[in-house]
């Protein structure tokens, strides 16, 4: 049986004393060498190497001198670097220019550049992954009040990603056909689901026809004042999509999930919306327990009916941007197998409930919200899936006559306009219309105050159950405004029927 002293055995302290970071100065120098020799092998590995990744400090030194050289279209050789580098302390405690000499001896042929320089750059992330493992025990050995293990664990996860995102070895150009057959994919898709969408569906006709769906890599802002009824058309559209995701028979969207995160609602409180809405009772009713026999057996008959839709809910408080990143990447890893598609939609309510990054917080939130709008369209990219986020207006809206929202109504609008690839805001008209209505002034006769109030029923009537949703900006197509029928009661958005061009019913 072995000595529980064993673990602290001298000997397994040495060996671990012993063993270096991964690196490989033959390499660098082979890299150097070959540089100096023939400066066209710096393009096959300026795309992705930098200084840093050179485990000796002095080639790293050399590899600086020699890319601002041929950046300025300048030579790089011994003789150019010497002027550069001959009051360096590093090149000097080298040996100088017998060190760029010796360089230069040491070339290689420039086919083989770009495999000595992601050889270079590989060991460069092993040693990374060894000092993010040494702060992570010892971060864990530490405790902090402020910061649970699952922060920690966070927190390693996203240093992880920054890791692997961080390269760009394999980017670069491509070809334009193979630029057209990803477009042609797209339009294949569409023909395929017979409506012109090439995105996740809304549910909802006349948007869809808009915006083409919600497309993959997009940030699309959806804006609005309180009780326009944000919250509610978004989780109408999450529910949408989720549904879709469920009984689709495309091949490509089986099984995909609807990310939902709530920073303003509970998960309860955002379910029990949804029940409200595909039930059709009131959810005020629901929360104090008026409900008939009937009502609850509506009830009980539309939650099985959700149950097993694939809409997953977040109502963590004040989450940052790279904490959805970490869970959103860890619940698409978790759903995507042969049969299940992974993440199709995330959506996020509401954008200013973002707290920004730790060590990143700012006196100017104008600079905070930037971050974080970069940060979703950093996303969007990097999952490959539309995100939808909700904003706040300013109150300038309430200060016009005309209370439609405008985009320099957004708060803090010019970074969440720049980044945004839609923005859309939701606006009803009978909110307004409802509290506006008429008084008779004293100096005003009563046929007066009548015409007024005529006037304002007849306003009513015209905008009753009406809901506008205006495209205000758009990269892929039109801007404009989309018309759907909205029921307070139960906050249910559902596409709008024109009956004006309708014939009269006899009476």
């Amino acid at each position: 049986m072995p000595s529980p002293l064993r673990a602290n055995d001298p000997a397994d302290a040495a060996g671990d004393a012993l063993r270096s970071p991964p690196h490989n100065y033959e390499a660098e120098k082979a890299l150097l060498g070959a540089i100096l020799m023939n400066n066209r092998a710096f393009e096959r590995v300026n795309e992705f190497l930098l200084p840093d990744h050179f485990a000796d400090p002095v080639n790293g030194r050399v590899f600086q001198a020699c890319a601002k050289l041929i950046e300025q279209g300048h030579q790089a050789n011994p003789v150019t670097l010497k002027t550069y580098l001959e009051r360096d302390d590093l090149i000097v405690s080298a040996g100088g220019i017998k060190y760029l000499t010796n360089l230069a001896g040491s070339a290689v042929t420039v086919i083989n550049t770009g495999d000595y320089g992601k050889l270079i750059y590989d060991l460069f992330l092993r040693r990374e992954l060894i000092a993010l493992g040494e702060n992570m025990v010892n971060d864990a050995f530490e405790s902090r009040p402020d910061e649970s293990a699952m922060d920690q664990i966070e927190g390693t996860e996203q240093q992880l990603f920054n890791l692997a995102s961080s390269s760009s070895v394999e980017g670069g150009f491509q070809t334009f056909g193979n630029a057209l057959r990803i477009a042609i994919d797209l339009a294949e898709t569409a023909h395929r689901r017979e409506g012109a969408l090439s995105g996740v569906t809304t549910g909802l006709r006349d948007l869809d026809k808009k915006l083409g769906g919600l497309h993959k890599s997009d940030l699309l802002i959806l804006a609005g004042r309180p009780s326009m009824g944000k919250t509610a058309l978004a989780t109408t559209m999450a529910f949408n999509a989720a549904r879709y995701y469920r009984t689709t028979e495309n091949i490509e969207d089986k099984g995909k999930i609807v990310a939902f995160f709530s920073l303003e609602m509970s998960s309860e409180q955002l379910a029990t919306r949804i029940l409200a809405e595909r039930s059709k009772i009131n959810s005020h009713n629901i929360r104090t327990g008026g409900l008939s026999n009937d009502d609850f057996t509506r009830l009980v008959t539309a939650a099985e009916e959700l149950g097993d839709l694939p809409l997953f809910i977040d109502d963590t408080p004040a989450v940052t941007v790279s904490a959805i990143r970490t869970r959103c990447r860890r619940l698409d890893r978790t759903h995507r197998s042969a049969e299940h598609g992974g993440l199709g939609l995330i959506v996020i309510d509401y954008l200013q409930l973002i707290a920004p990054a730790r060590g990143e917080r700012s006196e100017n939130r104008v600079q905070e919200i930037s971050a974080i709008t970069r940060g979703l369209k950093a996303l969007a990219k990097d999952l490959g899936v539309p995100v939808l986020a909700l904003s706040q207006l300013s109150r300038a809206v309430e200060q016009r006559e005309d209370k439609r929202p405008q985009l320099s109504d957004l708060r803090e609008s010019g970074t969440i306009e720049q980044d945004s690839d839609v923005v859309m805001f939701v606006f009803r008209e009978q909110y307004y219309l409802e509290r506006s209505e008429p008084s008779q002034k004293p100096d005003e006769t009563s046929d007066r105050f009548t015409e007024r109030h005529t006037k304002w029923v007849e306003r009513c009537e015209l905008a009753h159950n009406i809901a506008e949703v205006l495209v205000a900006k758009q990269r892929h197509g039109p801007i404009g405004t989309v018309k759907l029928h909205f029921e307070a009661d139960y906050t249910h958005f559902s596409d709008h029927i024109d009956t004006s061009g309708l014939p009269e019913q006899l009476e």
